[in-house]
């Protein structure tokens, strides 16, 4: 599993292909040019392989690129941030 998380702004989330069409998914709205995530899901039948991991660090990663500062709101992605500090740039506030 080799993908890379993208972002799809029609549907306001970012997205880790998976497999077979399945995909992990966090959701955001924009508020004052900052991304609010607000909702992280991964398919039930890959819970606790990390998938969840890979895609808050692709979506940091993907945000620090572009500028784009970050508002946490989903409760998968404090946590995520709040043992990976390396990434405070990327949180507003």
């Amino acid at each position: 599993m080799g993908a890379k998380v993208q972002e799809n702004r029609q549907l306001h989330r970012f997205e880790l292909p998976i497999s077979q069409g399945l995909v992990a998914s966090a959701y955001y709205r924009v508020e004052d040019d900052r991304i609010v995530l607000f909702h992280t899901e991964v398919p039930s039948e890959f819970t606790g392989r990390g998938i969840g991991s890979r895609l808050a660090q692709g979506i940091f990663d993907l945000l620090r690129a572009s500028g784009r500062k970050a508002v946490l709101k989903c409760p998968f992605m404090s946590r995520f941030f709040a043992n990976h500090l390396d990434y405070l740039d990327v949180i507003a506030g």
